[in-house]
């Protein structure tokens, strides 16, 4: 006798994929879940997370206890459940157009195996348009009544990294269904969890979506030419930023920092593609992919002789964000590149990534430059000021465009100010 077919798949089990995987199986569905990663599919068949998420550890050992969920690396493996929910990666092409290869070769490698009644979700981030042209994929090449035989419907992410578990429950979940009864089947799915459902068309779902991102690239990028602009006219980003907010009820300029990772880097083209107005986000992504020279620069400015050739560069941090293992898209791998390029000796410390780092103290002592690239909570600490003050150059040049270090300056001395920890300990608007 076979087994009863599973209630959903999950293809693509990355950061995405993964938690929702995990929370649909710990919500009592049954669950396969779909990649192409071979030490990835090891690691959840026994029971660990690839990657950080917070509380994820204790879930996917629920998961694991309760045989709910099963691996595979085969995609047509998706095709014996009922709803299949696509957790894709979805790039941007060099030439802004939206590459849409691996949702075509899934789509490609279903079509023979799907049947009626089925339902179909896309979960990641697409451009405008993307669910109906999924919809009459389906249409032309096997002949589906979509929204009568085959249901097609768009539900996008928006969780934070780090706060799915949280998030699952509280964020509203927008679900655009290609007609109305796609909408109520993906809702169906979706209320396992205790979110608010809000139905709409597929586009609009799609822009929701991707315009949330955008406005987060475009609120980051407004500080980040403020600062340059503070370093031309000789002023403090900081103070000036403190000036535009402080009991202002317009205010709410956000702080510096590196702006970047797999969303929020790319997510500008899907709108970029097509877009009304060309070329006014490519100047928002152009302010925030400058930081990392901007800081190159500056440095050079202020280094005896003009030059990194030769000194040591401390950069604590490769990961795109704080408290985060993910350093994809990170900037802070551009700005090693660029130190790199200058003949800089580079040392690199981040205590969460997957990428080996050297230890702290070891790519501190006797720094030239210490660099500040992601602004992860432990570089606020006392222990990371101290392991600074004491192993440096007594002259290093401390570049923080975060102030995790608390000196109040992008661009500060060791020797003339005090390390104290700054406000990096707080969460940051980034995150």
């Amino acid at each position: 006798m076979s087994a009863p077919a599973p209630d959903v798949a999950v293809i693509g089990l990355g950061r995405i994929g993964l938690p929702l995987a995990l929370s649909f199986a710990d919500r009592g569905l049954t669950v396969v879940g779909v990649d192409n990663d071979a030490g990835r599919l090891e690691a959840i068949s026994s029971g660990r997370m690839p990657f950080m998420e917070t509380g994820a550890d204790e879930l996917i050992a629920r998961v694991h206890a309760s045989g709910r969920m099963s691996t595979t690396a085969d995609v047509t493996d998706a095709a014996a459940a009922d709803a299949i929910v696509l957790t894709l990666g979805t790039p941007s092409l060099s030439h802004i157009e939206i590459d849409m290869s691996d949702i075509r070769s899934v789509l490609d490698d279903l079509l023979p195996l799907l049947r009626p009644g089925q339902t179909i979700v896309l979960r990641s981030t697409i451009a405008p348009g993307t669910t109906e042209f999924v919809a009459g994929y389906l249409e032309r090449k096997r002949g589906f009544r979509v929204g009568e035989e085959v249901f097609v419907a768009h539900a996008p992410e928006r969780i934070a990294a780090g706060r799915f578990l949280e998030e699952i429950d509280t964020l509203p979940c927008i679900i655009g269904g290609v007609g109305e009864e796609a909408g109520r089947r993906t809702a169906e799915l979706f209320e396992v969890f205790d979110a608010e459902i809000v139905q709409t068309t597929p586009v609009q779902a799609e822009l929701a979506k991707i315009w949330a991102n955008i406005m987060r690239y475009t609120t980051f990028a407004l500080p980040n030419l403020l600062m340059m602009d503070c370093e031309q006219y000789g002023a403090n980003v900081f103070e000036v930023i403190d000036l535009v907010n402080r009991d202002y009820p317009r205010g709410g300029l956000a702080q510096p920092g590196f702006t970047a990772g797999t969303c929020l880097r790319k997510d500008f083209a899907f709108s970029e593609e097509r877009s009304n107005a060309p070329g006014m986000l490519l100047a928002v992504s152009r302010v925030n992919e400058s930081v990392p020279n901007f800081l190159v620069t500056g440095m050079k400015r202020r280094i005896d002789g003009g030059s990194l050739n030769g000194r040591k560069v401390a950069v604590l941090g490769l990961a795109f964000k704080r408290d985060t293992d993910d350093e994809r898209d990170s900037l802070a791998h551009k700005l090693v590149r660029l130190l790199e390029r200058e003949l800089a000796d580079v040392a690199v410390h981040d205590p969460l990534v997957a990428s080996p780092t050297q230890p702290l103290e070891e790519a501190l002592r006797d720094a030239d430059v210490v660099v500040v690239a992601a602004n992860h909570s432990r570089f606020s600490e006392p222990a990371t000021v101290q392991a600074i003050a004491a192993l440096a150059a007594d002259d290093a040049l401390l570049v923080d465009p975060w102030n995790c270090l608390g000196s109040g300056q992008v661009f500060a001395f060791a020797d003339e100010v005090a390390l104290v920890g700054g406000p990096g300990v707080e969460e940051s608007p980034k995150q």
